[in-house]
């Protein structure tokens, strides 16, 4: 659980952001449409070495092959599509469409983001409803990589949801928003993709792939074999893995037993 001083600046980020998504909609985002609706990370544009947000590697280089080991952490919105098509009654809330998911977006991201560097994580790419972030793990110490990468879900799902759900109903009467969170354990490849002078560091692996499939159920968190394989056993221990599969991969939900 994110402790009380965690939880107010998770609190203070959510309120600017949705202070800042407000302001934006007010000086011209109402004009968009839901057809015309994308979010798409900016690049920069260096041709040969990129600043990275991928833990350990503050700097990738295009001419260096870089293998290492994280885990992957995928967190969306569960039916966030829905959210945009359909239209929310005025009785219900304030906002609805586009505006809507813009801030719902708005808030949950950075809340997200904050939370996993919290336990020394960082989000790597930003999916448009979700975030991929990635916890470096250390060959002579995965639990505390595992560790960290569940604590954070942790958070993410019980006190990030409840600060965003808090702030959405209070300012715009939205329901709540669901999310679902998958983690996963492999190799990856670090590079640089795209075309010359917009090129973008990037980690390639199957525990994105795993992650993202992961991240299916609703308010749940799921592992994957790797995590469940490598996660620290102690005698008398109170965590349970129940196995499930989605999206063709299988996986584990952690509960107590």
């Amino acid at each position: 659980m994110l402790n009380n001083e965690q939880k107010q600046i998770v609190t203070l980020l959510v309120n600017e952001s949705l202070d800042k998504a407000e302001k934006h909609w007010k000086d011209g985002g109402h004009l968009l449409s839901s057809l015309d609706f994308r979010l798409n990370e900016a690049l920069d544009t260096k041709a040969e070495i990129e600043p990275s947000k991928i833990p350990g590697h503050p700097f990738v280089q295009d001419d260096e092959t870089i293998i290492d080991e994280f885990i992957a952490l995928v967190a969306d919105i569960r039916n966030s599509s829905e959210h945009l098509m359909c239209a929310t009654s005025e009785k219900h809330s304030k906002v609805s469409g586009i505006q809507r998911v813009y801030y719902e977006t708005s808030a949950l991201l950075p809340a997200l983001a904050q939370a996993v560097k919290f336990e020394n994580g960082n989000v790597t790419e930003y999916l448009g409803d979700g975030v991929l972030a990635l916890f470096k793990v250390d060959v002579n110490d995965k639990k505390k990589a595992i560790y960290s990468a569940h604590q954070a879900a942790q958070n993410c799902l019980a006190d990030v949801r409840a600060i965003v759900n808090s702030e959405l109903k209070s300012r715009y009467r939205l329901p709540e928003l669901d999310l679902g969170i998958g983690l996963a354990m492999s190799k990856t490849i670090v590079t640089l993709v795209g075309l010359e002078g917009e090129k973008h560091p990037k980690a390639i692996g199957e525990c994105i792939y795993r992650a993202t499939k992961l991240s299916g159920g609703t308010n749940r968190i799921y592992i994957d074999t790797h995590v469940e394989a490598a996660w620290p056993t102690s005698k008398g221990g109170i965590l349970k893995f129940i196995s499930k599969s989605l999206g063709g991969v299988k996986g584990y939900l952690i509960s107590n037993k």
